[in-house]
């Protein structure tokens, strides 16, 4: 008994995707920490709010794209080279992001998502290589938890630093060598065998891009992604860029409470993803996808019209929980498309979700953002704020009309 316990406690594999978790708790602290930063950064870059905005968002722009590539990436090289190539370009990016030019910024940001997007499918990798088929899905649940906690210590935990007087670029240098840190550690500790569980399963003799070819021509797939990027867009858009700046402006919050508000959003989200996904697998993929939409309506609402019903922190917890049905689409994604292509449906789900965040920062940001500072009503632009999210997600609630159930109820 001792020595199977010792054999399971050495698994190279578990210590490598403990590793690969530290990378995706960090690069989603790098992910959200931005947005307790906004002034600095508009005064660091000497420019606008809609400026900086779009030098944030541009993270998204890379990590969807590189989304594509990252499965195929894991599957013919393993998770060795290209996590440790991540954990580089996060590093590096960090470090870009430190100098006060506006185009290193953008440099630095695009780096950023680049290396980001290789964490998840190599945790999912790792964990398939660590664990049993039975603990499968509970490790990958919990990475994808960790890294919502990631996201949240990148604003609650930081905050109070920042405060205390550490500069901005000292923070960003500190990150790129906490990345490096970690990609030296995932390049000798993660092990090198290929083959056994790759992610991408695609046929021998087959084009690379064969399976985009089928997950892309199946309208449920666009369905998928449409549905997961409307419902990511309040916790990647506002509670992880303009938050923290809003809750000051219109809601007159000081900035610790401010940005326990928003850190607590990624917070729920890490509670939320879990606990709807046990529920889809029991109720059916839709009933519980609207529900969580249908409270993230009534979360915003209340803080929209009826802000001293409950205190901000408790209103952006519950939403935040509630918001973990963005997840369930990655499920139907899978569950919509044949087997044989079901690792390179998490790249294009990736790809969809956080290209419709690429597009809708920036309307987001021209509609009500690039004002913050300047509106003379803060609390009126902080209410269109956040009624342009709650038309966002109304909108993924019809799109779940045209959405196939693929979990309990489904027709065979």
């Amino acid at each position: 008994m001792n020595t199977i316990s010792e054999t399971k406690k050495w698994n190279p594999f578990v210590i490598a995707w403990v590793l690969g978790l530290l990378f995706y708790a960090l690069e989603y602290a790098v992910r959200s920490a931005p947005s307790i930063m906004l002034p600095d950064l508009i005064t660091a870059f000497s420019t606008t709010p809609g400026r900086v905005s779009a030098v944030i968002g541009s993270y998204y722009l890379t990590y969807s794209v590189t989304s594509l590539a990252a499965g195929i990436a894991i599957d013919k090289a393993g998770a060795k080279y290209p996590l440790f190539i991540g954990a580089i370009l996060l590093g590096l990016g960090c470090i870009l992001f430190s100098v006060a030019y506006l185009y290193t910024g953008y440099a630095g940001r695009l780096l950023q998502g680049m290396g980001s997007a290789l964490a998840f499918p190599a945790c999912v990798y790792l964990a398939a290589r660590a664990f049993s088929p039975k603990r499968l899905a509970t490790a990958i649940g919990a990475t994808q938890s960790l890294g919502m906690l990631g996201g949240s210590a990148g604003q609650f935990l930081s905050a109070p630093v920042l405060k205390g007087g550490l500069p901005v670029n000292y923070f960003w240098i500190i990150m790129g060598i906490a990345s490096f840190i970690i990609a030296g550690l995932i390049i000798y500790f993660t092990p090198t065998q290929k083959g056994a569980i790759a992610i991408v399963t695609t046929p021998p003799k087959r084009s690379l891009l064969a399976p985009y070819k089928i997950v892309f021509s199946n309208p449920q797939s666009y369905l998928s992604g449409l549905i997961s990027g409307l419902l990511f867009a309040p916790t990647t858009i506002f509670a992880m860029t303009w938050g923290v700046a809003f809750f000051q402006t219109g809601r007159g919050l000081d900035y610790t409470t401010a940005t326990l508000a928003c850190a607590l959003v990624p917070l729920g989200w890490a509670v939320g993803c879990p606990l709807l996904g046990w529920l889809a697998d029991r109720l059916g993929r839709k009933p519980v996808l609207v529900a969580g939409a249908l409270v993230m309506i009534l979360s915003l609402a209340q803080l929209c019209y009826f802000p001293t019903l409950m205190p901000a922190y408790f209103s952006t917890f519950l939403m935040g929980v509630a918001s973990g049905a963005a997840m369930i689409p990655y499920s139907v994604i899978k569950e919509a498309n044949p087997d044989s292509v079901k690792g390179s449906a998490t790249g294009a789900i990736n790809f969809l979700t956080f290209g419709v965040t690429s597009l809708l920062g920036p309307v987001f940001s021209y509609l009500y953002g690039k004002s913050l500072n300047i509106v003379t009503n803060n609390e009126a632009n902080f209410r269109g704020a956040i009624l342009f999210f709650i038309v966002i997600i109304t909108v993924a609630i019809i799109a779940c009309l045209f959405l196939k159930e693929t979990g309990k109820g489904a027709k065979k």
